[in-house]
């Protein structure tokens, strides 16, 4: 008897007596799915993993496909950049608590910015009050950014931050002229996902066509003059986190991935160039195996892509490199230290998927910015997984188990399905303009929370497991005199400058900008002659105007 008939007997042997007896005294539950609604079998063996050939579609780590990861050793030579997201009240405090980190462990930056910030005003601008330092740290100017990374050394660590465009960009460039520090020393990511804030993480600063271009602007800047720097973090994160599947992260993050790239050919760059440099932020959501699957899946996704639409064998173009963030919305209100074993099964999930850096979500960001204590069980969580769970010691240790590659394949399979019909549409920015795109995620939104509703998803705390609580749960809440002194700040900033210069360099920038040349230049002289970010953004405006009612559908 051949062996696989041989198997096929034996499997029929097992079912009709052992799992016959077991169902009968248990019977198992309806409907067994992932997180995202791919069927789980009951059990995978060779039989689900007959069509993968192990040379070809799996290979070894460092090499193309790269499904067990980009370094060939994994995190034996290094682990994990830890990268906690930081940033609340003011620019000093923000650099306190930064500080603090960095002494315990804290291996790279990343800031997020309040919302005047992401929506482009100062914090003397009337749309700003109340909302100073509240949702994360203003940015209003070169003196600002002074403050933020007083004395951390620029060109020893990374600096990521959540924004887009010239402006964030200009202030850092700036500042590290004043240092004189070389543009080639910094290393770091401008989020820069246009594309995501459109569909799934809304923000009318501009229209869409106008962030598209000043996105090449800070895309061609970077590949040209800071080799270490990546001019985008295509953020499935926030596509995740704003309602959809792992399938809909997949497809949605590449087709936005695929717009960028053609964005930067049309400037005359390379995909030698601009692939290695264009990072990824994913979700780790609560989903175990999924996650570890999709992350495993989204390196071979993206090494085709590279190779078979882009024609480029470059191995450092084919590599897909990510952040990972356990998910926000994964974190409940009810319950909340059940959010720290949340945090830490989706941190695992994200090292055995492979990340090249880590945020774990602090378990009282339901109730607002977190406190010095979360912040540190979060960063302490990835030191314990490095050092005591010691989960880094061999490379991809759940490769070839039958479950984990016949997973990785179908949410494979699953993602080109729906990549297909974003390219049938057009590509991801004429998804994104129809519609489309937002109309899929709500879609799923709706079909999960059904689930919870009628209680056939289960959240701990939520809708199953429920009791009483009389905790009190302490966070950071808004400091009113912070934001006081954050408008005098700024006002001050704007009252003792010399008004000639920064005139002039305002001037400049809308001279260039309306001329449709790069404006990164001029932006940084803007910063150093002491133009305000928002008054940045007020030349932005000017040029490429408000956003047209069509593109605020989904306000």
């Amino acid at each position: 008897m051949a062996a696989d008939d041989q198997h096929d007997a034996r499997l029929r042997e097992w079912e009709e007596r052992e799992v016959r007896a077991a169902t009968a005294r248990a019977p198992e539950r309806e409907n067994i799915a992932s997180w995202s609604g791919v069927p789980v079998k009951r059990l995978y063996t060779p039989q689900d993993v007959s069509s993968i050939d192990a040379e070809q579609d799996i290979g070894f780590p460092g090499q193309y496909p790269f499904v067990r990861g980009v370094q060939p050793t994994g995190y034996r030579g290094k682990l994990w950049t830890r990268r906690p997201i930081t940033g609340f009240n003011t620019p000093r405090s923000t650099n306190g608590r930064v500080r603090q980190l960095l002494r315990s462990g804290q291996t790279g930056l990343h800031f997020v910015f309040d919302y005047p910030t992401l929506a482009g005003y100062d914090a003397d601008h009337p749309l700003a009050e109340g909302e100073i330092g509240v949702s994360g740290v203003p940015m209003n100017s070169l003196d600002d950014m002074r403050t933020l990374l007083d004395g951390i050394e620029l060109d020893k660590v990374s600096i990521s931050y959540s924004h887009w465009g010239p402006y964030i960009f200009s202030l850092l460039l700036g500042l590290a002229e004043e240092r004189n520090i070389p543009f080639e020393k910094l290393s770091g990511t401008t989020q820069g996902d246009v594309l995501m804030y459109y569909h799934s993480c809304p923000w009318w600063d501009l229209p869409l066509r106008g962030n598209m271009k000043l996105f090449a602007d800070v895309a061609e800047f970077a590949a040209r003059n800071i080799p270490r720097w990546n001019p985008v973090s295509i953020s499935g994160y926030n596509i995740r986190d704003g309602g959809c599947s792992a399938i809909q992260e997949i497809a949605f993050t590449f087709g936005d991935a695929i717009a960028y790239l053609d964005t930067c050919l049309e400037r005359g760059l390379k995909v030698e160039q601009v692939a290695p440099r264009l990072s990824f932020m994913l979700c780790s959501h609560i989903d175990f195996f999924e996650e570890i699957c999709k992350m495993r899946a989204m390196r071979r996704m993206w090494a085709k892509i590279i190779r078979e639409r882009y024609h480029c064998e470059s191995p450092r173009a084919q590599a897909l490199r990510f952040h990972a963030q356990t998910s926000g919305a994964a974190l409940t209100a009810q319950q909340p230290l059940v959010n720290i074993a949340r945090g830490a099964v989706q941190a695992l999930a994200s090292v055995l998927g492979g990340a090249q850096s880590l945020h774990i979500s602090c378990y009282d960001e339901t109730y607002g910015i977190p406190t010095e204590q979360s912040a540190r069980v979060s960063l302490n969580t990835q030191n314990m997984l490095a050092h005591e769970a010691r989960v880094g010691q061999t490379v991809d240790p759940l490769g070839g188990s039958y479950y984990v590659e016949a997973m990785t394949s179908e949410l494979e399979s699953r993602g080109w399905e729906l990549l297909k019909q974003i390219d049938d549409l057009g590509g991801m920015v004429k998804a994104a303009e129809a519609g489309w795109v937002q109309e899929q995620k709500v879609a799923w939104a709706r079909q999960y929370q059904r689930e919870v509703d009628d209680r056939t998803r289960v959240i701990v705390g939520v809708n199953e497991y429920v009791h009483d609580e009389s905790l009190s749960m302490p966070y950071t809440r808004p400091d009113e005199e912070a934001q006081r002194d954050q408008i005098e700040r700024i006002k001050a900033f704007k009252r003792n400058r010399n008004q000639a210069r920064a005139d002039a360099a305002r001037a400049n920038l809308l001279d260039v900008a309306t001329s449709g040349a790069n404006v990164i230049p001029a932006a940084i002289r803007a910063a150093r002659d002491s133009v305000s970010f928002g008054e940045m953004y007020e030349v932005m405006r000017a040029v490429y105007g408000e956003v047209p009612a069509e593109e605020r559908r989904y306000m």
